[in-house]
């Protein structure tokens, strides 16, 4: 399949490992001692399984519009979210208090709403070996606010300089240390600190008819080292502008059911609404899910591979440990055209019976925990992508997309292309404006006849939202052709 990420564990992984626990124990006086009487109570009452969730996050945004810096934000936040499994029933309570005492409270609350006949015992704690995919200074970052600003500074005058056409230009930064520790009844006990970064550039282009945008953006588990070479504030700004002065030239997209191109990396975001969210395990255990019960069957064209891996170093939506404590993986959810499997947190797997992928991730310490993605992209093939485009007739190239919808349970989906063009007679011709992709997911992958070889992740801007939560990830693939979907557009 594909490469393995992960690293070796090393002296200075232990070491950091350490590091990360003293933290709560130091700055919040959290002992060992402390979390074993918390876990008690959080089972007194009944129970399967109790956890325990400690958070500590450093942030920073900035914001520059019209050349004017409009925002500017540092804040500190910090809690403690306590579970209690009991069957299929979850009890949770958190806590922005971090005593001894506040912690009791929500653990006895917790508890109670989950309460249950059963009552397991408390393990003796034992470390969960983790990679190290995103080291970190020991003290996080220096929050020198002059040299994030200059970063969006140099954004909004080079997206100005492109072309007399850019009437406005927005540029942002945002960035985040996020230190956890878990502790859990069966033993489990993890910590971890994630960095996390992020720039943005959105450009408004008008000439004498049209009024349009752009955007581009870039980030990762990194510092602000991430943003040089073609990562570059520069480089970002013209890319959003060159979008924006593109699009005033566009023609209006035809409508009917074509061929498709996807080109690589961020037209990935497809793959993960219309189909990774149906190989969460939470919609197929509840039987909600269009893949529910087809795992051995085949869902797509033999030519898919798909993968959801959280072991990439660097990347945004790779993690050292979940938020339940378990090492993170590469996932295999379709091979060859075949569903192979779903992404599993502990409930869903105790539930289903099947492995744990390492797929339980919450927004804050102020949310339960479920199956979501991580990295979530299609294995390359064996196609050139030039064959691809000169195998197509008439039909559509989308480069970028937009926003979009999809239905959990029939896997139907909307999509806008925010960079599409025209494929005539074999060549890429003329940019097309308000096109939108319209299919349904697992059908949608069966018309799949050429993968290409040049897979490719997105930039590190992808946010995934799930039950009112929101979590990084990372999306991508290779140029793929579709040889039939609907394409919806104003033109002929």
């Amino acid at each position: 399949m594909s490469a393995a990420y992960a690293q070796p564990i090393s002296d200075r992984d232990i070491h950091a490992r350490v590091s990360h626990k003293r933290y709560f124990f130091e700055k919040f006086g959290i002992t060992e001692r402390l979390l074993e009487r918390c876990l008690g109570e959080a089972l007194s009452a009944g129970g399967d399984y109790a956890d325990l969730y400690f958070e500590s996050v450093t942030a920073t945004a900035l914001g520059v519009d019209e050349q004017i810096v409009k925002s500017a934000s540092q804040g500190t936040s910090a809690g403690c979210g306590i579970r209690v499994l009991s069957g299929e029933r979850t009890g949770y309570a958190y806590t922005d208090n971090l005593s001894p005492e506040r912690l009791i409270h929500a653990a006895k609350t917790a508890a109670l709403i989950a309460s249950g006949p059963a009552k397991q015992p408390i393990h003796g704690f034992q470390d969960v070996p983790v990679a190290d995919l995103y080291p970190v200074p020991l003290g996080g970052f220096n929050l020198d606010l002059a040299a994030r600003l200059e970063l969006i500074q140099r954004a909004d005058r080079a997206a100005r300089a492109f072309s007399p056409r850019v009437i406005q230009v927005r540029a942002s930064y945002s960035e985040e240390l996020r230190r956890i520790l878990i502790a859990a009844s069966d033993g489990a006990f993890a910590s971890d600190t994630q960095p996390l970064c992020r720039l943005n550039v959105f450009v408004i282009a008008k000439d004498d008819q049209n009024t349009t945008r752009g955007s581009a953006g870039c980030g990762g588990r990194g510092g602000l080292d991430i943003f040089t070479g073609s990562k570059s504030p520069e480089n970002l700004a013209r890319e959003a502008a060159r979008g924006a002065i593109l699009q005033l030239g566009a023609v209006h997209a035809p409508a009917g059911e074509m061929e498709v191109v996807l080109g690589p990396g961020w037209p990935g975001i497809l793959l993960h609404e219309a189909v990774g969210h149906g190989l969460e395990a939470d919609f197929n255990r509840k039987k909600t899910s269009a893949f529910a019960g087809l795992v051995g069957q085949p869902v797509a064209s033999s030519k898919v591979s798909v993968v959801d891996n959280g072991t990439i170093t660097g990347r945004r939506g790779s993690l050292n440990v979940d938020d339940e404590g378990s090492p993170t993986q590469e996932t295999v959810l379709i091979e060859n055209g075949i569903l192979k499997g779903y992404l599993t947190d502990k409930l869903s797997s105790r539930l289903m019976g099947t492995a744990n992928t390492g797929s339980g991730r919450r927004e804050s310490y102020q949310c339960i925990p479920m199956p979501r993605m991580t990295n979530t992209y299609m294995l390359a093939g064996d196609d050139e992508p030039e064959d691809i485009i000169r195998s197509v007739k008439r039909g559509l190239y989308a480069v970028n997309f937009g926003g979009g919808s999809v239905d959990i349970t029939n896997g139907k989906f909307v999509f806008s292309a925010s960079e599409a063009y025209l494929i005539e007679d074999g060549k890429i011709t003329a940019p097309v404006k308000d096109a939108t992709l319209i299919g349904n997911g697992p059908e949608a992958l069966k018309y799949v006849s050429m993968v290409g070889h040049d897979l490719k992740l997105d930039e590190g801007i992808g946010t995934c939202g799930k039950a009112g939560q929101s979590v990084p990830v990372g999306v991508g693939m290779p140029t793929i052709k579709l040889d039939k979907m609907t394409v919806g557009g104003t033109g002929q």
